[in-house]
């Protein structure tokens, strides 16, 4: 009996073994597979000109060479467009954030009275919307056509991290509030003093959420903006895209001509990219941490 009981154990742990060597090969060849694009912008990017014309690039850059990110970078229209997608995410994010946190916070109080009403109609609004017509309809009767607070307005509250928000609250001790509350603080003082710091893990992973939603959100300035000069960055490199580095060069009247010249189409197009990707890929180390244990949120109820 104990020597089957053994043979059963090994067994069992050789098993696990394997399945976690497997599931460790999976995912690494699942996270290379996702990466190839990116090497293939990159290696596009620092090549030279011939060798991406002649389709010679895949996953290794061929002469390499730094003149694209120059040109590009030196672009006043990549430049201008840079500068108002950081303004409309930093400051969506902030306004997006601080919404999303007082509507959660009174939602996550069962004392409410009609809290249930309202959670149902903050669903509500995600099965349902007016539709297109009707909301460009809306933000050209309140004037917001053609203006940057277009861009995120309209964006202040997300009812999925409300929801989130508010599961979190709601795990958070009932104790330290009513220790709070017998000290004579108001709610404001318990939101911003006690709730808001012990809700950081939570906070900046929404954060994260919003900041990436606003970088990468072209099709609201499709709709809404027809000023060249309030074009973000998605915008811009979707119509690059489609017209090649003729945007460049239109847009630049001091555009480098032997820059132009020796910087092909797909290498303006891999660099702008990349260019763009960046901030996303700096800011998301700093949040990592917060991240980990916020996408945890409200599976444990304590």
């Amino acid at each position: 009996m104990r020597e089957s009981g053994s043979n059963s154990i090994v067994q069992s742990s050789v098993g696990e073994k394997t399945f976690t060597v497997f599931n460790y090969c999976f995912f690494i060849l699942f996270g290379l597979v996702t990466l190839l694009p990116f090497v293939n912008l990159i290696a596009k990017s620092l090549s030279s000109e011939a060798a991406v014309i002649s389709g010679q690039v895949t996953f290794w850059p061929i002469d390499v060479q730094f003149g694209t990110y120059r040109y590009v970078a030196s672009n006043a229209m990549f430049l201008n467009a840079f500068q108002v997608s950081l303004f409309i995410t930093i400051i969506g994010t902030l306004l997006a954030l601080f919404m999303t946190t007082l509507a959660a916070y009174p939602l996550s109080k069962t004392r409410l009275r009609g809290r249930s009403f309202f959670v149902v109609m903050y669903i509500f609004t995600m099965l349902f919307s007016g539709g297109l017509i009707p909301t460009y309809l809306l933000m050209r009767n309140l004037g917001l056509v053609n203006e940057l607070p277009v861009l995120f307005l309209p964006a202040m509250i997300s009812v999925y991290n409300m929801l989130i928000i508010k599961s979190y609250f709601e795990n958070l001790p009932e104790g330290l509030e009513e220790s709070a509350k017998l000290d004579g603080a108001s709610n404001l003082t318990i939101l911003w003093r006690i709730t808001l710091p012990l809700s950081l893990p939570v906070l900046a992973t929404i954060a994260l959420f919003y900041a990436v939603q606003f970088w990468n959100d072209y099709f609201a300035s499709l709709i809404y903006i027809n000023s060249p000069s309030l074009k973000p960055l998605q915008l811009f490199l979707k119509e690059l895209i489609v017209s090649s580095s003729d945007t460049f060069l239109r847009s630049d009247s001091k555009v480098n001509v032997d820059a132009a010249m020796n910087a092909s189409p797909q290498s303006i197009q891999a660099a702008s990219i990349i260019l763009a990707t960046l901030p996303i890929v700096v800011v998301y180390p700093f949040l990592q941490k917060y991240f980990v244990k916020g996408v945890l949120i409200g599976s444990v109820k304590g």
